[in-house]
């Protein structure tokens, strides 16, 4: 076995094995809600483009920072599925296949859904925040940013690719992913990209929880098995 292919069974050895098994019984029907995702994002693109229903889309899941806070809380789910202005309608259903996917295959339905509402919510609640800071802060924004439409499914695809590769020890992938938004931010400094950095963080913190919450259920294993016996 080449380096190459070492490297490759390390990095991604245990989400291919996550992976394979539900995804060769059931084939496509392993993820139905990443299937549902796909044509309700592909629906919603079609309407979108009609002249009667951009104004029902943006209704139903356009979010912006201008928005009343309750009224963006509750179009932030339909907005998973909304696509993002600056991204091809087949770069976002790619995207949502492929990790929303891998997701739901590895993680189960409910905690991919909540890991992706909680990365575009991180992402939602920090252009406020930045709004507010103003853009003389190193963490703030303009005032014409409460206008732009949030990311999208752009966010929690970033999110959930993060937490895939903690889980799965896929680190380099994660810390690509990572290096790749902080470079979006770098080149071209747009709401979306800063949103996209909010999520990974919001995910990051998830994942310090995990590992400090397996470290204290190894400690208290390790703990109870080096106990001594108890004598007679």
């Amino acid at each position: 076995m080449t380096t190459l292919a070492r490297w490759a069974r390390a990095e991604w050895g245990a989400l291919y094995a996550a992976v394979r098994g539900p995804l060769a019984e059931r084939r496509w029907r392993a993820a139905p809600m990443a299937v549902a995702a796909v044509c309700l994002t592909a629906l919603l693109h079609v309407v979108h483009n009609q002249a009667w229903g951009h104004r029902f889309v943006q209704n139903a899941g356009g979010v912006r920072a201008e928005d009343p806070l309750w009224l963006a809380l509750l179009r932030t789910p339909l907005s998973l599925c909304v696509p993002a202005l600056d991204l091809p309608v087949w770069g976002a259903l790619v995207q949502i296949l492929l990790v929303f996917g891998i997701a739901e295959l590895c993680l189960g339905r409910w905690r991919t859904l909540a890991l992706a509402y909680v990365a575009t919510l991180a992402g939602t609640l920090y252009a406020r925040l930045g709004i507010w800071l103003g853009p003389d802060s190193p963490l703030g924004l303009p005032a014409s940013d409460a206008r732009v439409v949030d990311t999208g499914p752009s966010a929690a695809v970033v999110g959930l690719a993060v937490f895939l590769g903690w889980r799965h020890r896929g680190y380099v992938t994660a810390s690509l992913v990572i290096v790749a938004m902080v470079a979006e931010v770098a080149l071209k400094e747009n709401l979306a990209g800063k949103e996209h950095l909010a999520a990974i963080v919001a995910v990051l913190v998830l994942c310090a929880v995990g590992e400090l919450r397996q470290r204290r259920s190894r400690d208290r294993a390790g703990s109870g098995s080096g106990a001594p016996p108890i004598q007679s």
